[in-house]
C-alpha cells in the first residue's frame, strides 16, 4: 500500500514563502510523475505543480514564476517551493504520485496539508 506524507504547511503573510514536502512509504517502482493539488473551500481541486521522469516540470499560468517543484521520481519525494504568496493561494495542498506499468496506472493522494495566507 502507497502512502503519501506532507508537511510543511501553515499561515504565513502575503508576500511569504512556504515549502511543501511530501515522501512516499514503502519501495515504490515506475513512478512517472509526482505533483501537487489544491482545493479551496467551495472550489474544485486544481493541479499547482507536476514534475516528470527527466525532471520536467510544469504549473498553471496562476502560479508560474511563484512556485517551484522538485523531487526525485526514484526516491518517491517531492517539494514545493511557493514564494510570493497571496491570499488567493489559501487551500488544501495535496501530493499526488502517478505509478504507470506496462498494462496499468495508478494514482495515490496524501491526505493534505493546510496553507493559509492572510492578507
Amino acid at each position: 500500500q502507497v502512502q503519501l506524507v506532507e508537511s510543511g504547511g501553515g499561515l504565513v503573510q502575503a508576500g511569504g514563502s512556504l515549502r511543501l514536502s511530501c515522501v512516499a512509504s514503502g519501495s515504490i517502482s515506475s513512478v512517472a510523475a509526482m505533483g501537487w493539488y489544491r482545493q479551496a473551500p467551495g472550489k474544485q481541486r486544481e493541479w499547482v505543480a507536476v514534475i516528470t521522469s527527466g525532471t520536467r516540470t510544469n504549473y498553471p499560468d496562476s502560479v508560474k514564476g511563484r512556485f517551484t517543484i522538485s523531487g526525485d521520481l526514484a526516491k518517491s519525494t517531492v517539494t514545493l517551493q511557493m514564494d510570493s504568496l497571496r491570499p488567493e493561494d489559501t487551500a488544501v495542498y495535496y501530493c499526488n504520485l502517478v505509478r504507470k506499468s506496462s498494462n496499468d496506472v495508478r494514482t495515490y493522494w496524501g491526505q493534505g496539508t493546510q496553507v493559509t495566507v492572510s492578507s
